[in-house]
C-alpha cells in the first residue's frame, strides 16, 4: 500500500504517522484514549494499530490468536477516521519485533515524506534495551511514553542517551484499564461493560474468548 505524502501552500510536507504496536488480547478503552491523545497532542495524520503476530515478549504466555486480536482492534476503531488497523505483524511468518514493522512501513511512502511516533506505555519504553536492535529505533522514529498522570517516570533516566533523546512523555487520564483485568473479570464471569467498546465485548462473547483459561 502506498500512501502519497499531504500538499501545503508550502509545497510537500511530511506526514506524521503514529504506530500503535500491542498485543491487543483485548484491545479497550485505555489504548484507544492513547491513541485519540496523541493524534490530538502531537498534530498526527492518522494513528495505525499494529496487533503484534508473533510477540517475542510474551513467549511462556498462551495468547488468543492473531485473527481474533485483528478483528477486535479493527471492530474497535472502524468508527474513527483517523485510526486504522495493519496486518503487517500478523501476516509475519517470524517473530514480530518493532524495528523490522517500522523498517518495512516506511517502504509505505516516498521517502523523506513521513516521521513515525511509536506509541506504547511507559513501563515497555523501560525495558526497550531487552527488545531487538534498540538503538535502531531513535534512527526510525520518535518514541511516545504514555502512562498515568502523576507517574514517576524515573526510570527514563537509565535508559541510553540516543533513547532519551527520542523519547516524548505523553500523561494520558484512564490508563488504569488493562488487558489483563479485562482477561481476569470475563474468566471469573464478571461484567466488562464500558472496559471495551461494545463491538469488542461481545466479539469475545460470541467467541468464547478468555472464558477457560483464566489468565
Amino acid at each position: 500500500m502506498t500512501s502519497m505524502p499531504l500538499q501545503s501552500s508550502e509545497g510537500l510536507r511530511k506526514r506524521k504517522i503514529g504506530v500503535m504496536g500491542g498485543t491487543f488480547d483485548p484491545i479497550h478503552f485505555g489504548h484507544l484514549i492513547a491513541g485519540e491523545e496523541a493524534y490530538f497532542s502531537l498534530g498526527l495524520t492518522e494513528v495505525v494499530f499494529v496487533p503484534t503476530g508473533d510477540p517475542f515478549h510474551k513467549a511462556g504466555r498462551s495468547i488468543s490468536s492473531a485473527e481474533h486480536r485483528y478483528v477486535m482492534t479493527m471492530l474497535a476503531t472502524l468508527d474513527n477516521p483517523h485510526f486504522r488497523t495493519s496486518r503487517i505483524e500478523i501476516d509475519r511468518d517470524s517473530s514480530s519485533h518493532t524495528v523490522d514493522t517500522l523498517r518495512e512501513m516506511r517502504h509505505w511512502y516516498p521517502p523523506g515524506s513521513v516521521e513515525f511516533f511509536f506509541i506504547t506505555g511507559l513501563d515497555a519504553v523501560l525495558e526497550i534495551t531487552d527488545w531487538k536492535e534498540p538503538l535502531e529505533m531513535p534512527k526510525l522514529c520518535r518514541i511516545v511514553a504514555v502512562s498515568r498522570p502523576g507517574f514517576n517516570p524515573g526510570g527514563l533516566k537509565n535508559l541510553p542517551e540516543e533513547i532519551r533523546a527520542s523519547l516524548i512523555h505523553l500523561e494520558i487520564p484512564l490508563l488504569a484499564i488493562s488487558s489483563t483485568e479485562i482477561r481476569r473479570r470475563v474468566s471469573n464471569g464478571q461484567n466488562i461493560r464500558y472496559l471495551a467498546p461494545w463491538l469488542v465485548e461481545q466479539y469475545i462473547y460470541k467467541n468464547n474468548l478468555y472464558f477457560r483459561n483464566g489468565w
